[in-house]
């Protein structure tokens, strides 16, 4: 499902995943968006963060807060530069984050990324339990693959925009703690997860 309210927009990425064989729904808007999902279950949302009334976040919180949809992925674009308060509240609800312009490689790339993480994960979940492994410790190795991950993508995008990899560009300290703070808790999840890594090693 394309939500945005740009039709140029919805028009372009429906037709080019029309032509990698994807079926595309198209939601202009929020409130449109969250009409479809009564009927429709796409495998994937990809959801633009500036829209009006309603914007992405607010439709990103709105889909996360029902239980009958909060498990579909979802990957969100704009043209805004994602702050790094945006980037520590939502991070661990969406799937990916890509900048418009929207380049259609990386875009067809991360959507084929999502979904073969997606089937990785299920694929070492279900291994894991099989194995008698706690179902807790595999609930959270799967939280762990797509955190890191998504998080690794948001610190690319948030170090560019803030232009920490210009000389000479001056970054205000908010940021850049920010930055720090999201740079140590990729640490801390790798270090975790390769703990997690062992128990899977030594019970498969």
């Amino acid at each position: 499902m394309i939500v945005d309210d740009s039709p140029y927009i919805v028009d372009g990425l429906v037709a080019l995943l029309k032509r990698r064989g994807y079926q595309p729904v198209a939601a202009h808007g929020g409130d449109e968006c969250l009409a479809l999902l009564n009927t429709v279950k796409p495998d994937l949302i990809l959801l633009d963060i500036m829209m009006e009334p309603m914007d992405g976040w607010e439709t990103l919180e709105r889909i996360k807060s029902n239980p009958e949809i909060n498990t579909i992925p979802v990957l969100m674009f704009s043209a805004k530069k994602i702050t790094p308060d945006e980037a520590q509240e939502h991070s661990m609800s969406i799937d990916d984050f890509i900048s418009k312009p929207v380049n259609p490689a990386q875009f067809l790339e991360s959507i084929e990324r999502i979904f073969e993480r997606r089937k990785d994960v299920a694929m070492e979940a279900l291994l894991a339990k099989n194995a008698g492994l706690d179902p807790k410790i595999v609930e959270e190795y799967s939280s762990l693959r797509k955190n890191i991950e998504v998080d690794k993508n948001l610190l690319v995008v948030l170090r560019a925009s803030r232009g920490m990899e210009t000389p000479g560009k001056e970054v205000s300290e908010a940021d850049r703690s920010a930055i720090i703070k999201l740079e140590e808790k990729i640490a801390t999840g790798e270090i975790r997860l390769k703990e997690i890594n062992d128990l899977f090693t030594s019970n498969i």
